[in-house]
This record gives structure tokens, sequence and C-alpha cells, in this order.
């Protein structure tokens, strides 16, 4: 929604109660290319992302990409919270490897 009024599409929701993974994983893709042109956004806009009415966060690349970054982690860290308050022990390839970005990054 950041730069909708720039030309960036939104991606769909999805229903959180009903999605498959692969209608998930095909989600998450669109908003990996959402991500990667609100970046070129900024570029072409001289390193600052056009603001948006209701945004919290500075729109220049830098913080930008630092608070999609954090709120990335926090994310995941409710991911892993939620599964051990369950009772669910996450295997450590998974819980550790949730911040191997290296390794991440090449898959």
């Amino acid at each position: 929604m950041i730069g909708a009024r720039q030309g960036v599409v939104v991606p769909r929701s999805v229903n959180g109660r009903t999605v498959q993974p692969s209608e998930l994983s095909r989600a998450l893709e669109r908003s990996s290319r959402g991500m990667v042109d609100l970046i070129h956004l900024g570029i072409a806009h001289g390193g600052r992302i056009p603001p948006a009415d209701w945004q919290n966060f500075p729109t220049d690349l830098a913080h930008f990409l630092c608070y999609f970054v954090a709120h990335e982690a926090h994310h995941r860290g409710q991911l892993i919270m939620l599964a051990h308050q369950l009772g669910h022990r996450l295997p450590s390839d998974v819980a550790g490897g949730l911040w191997q970005w290296k390794k991440r990054s090449k898959e």
C-alpha cells in the first residue's frame, strides 16, 4: 500500500485461516516483488520512498529497509514463540535457520 499511488502493485491478501501452503508461497513471492519494486521506486526518487499518508517510518531507503528487516524479524520471533507456547519444539535447523541470511538468500 505504500507505493500504490506510484504504481507499485499491492499484493492480494490471503485468508489466514484457509490459506494452503502453495497459495501462501505464491503470495510471499508477490509480496517480495512488491518490496523490490518499492526499493526501485525509492532509487528512482533519489533514495527516498514517496511518503504514504499513514506511514510511521522514515522515507529514506536505509531506514525503510531497516524498518522492514526489523518487522520481518518480529514476525519470525512470533512464529517461534507461538510454536513453543503450543508445545512444539522446532528443529534447530528451522529455529536457528531463520536467521541464516546468507543461506536464505541463496534459496
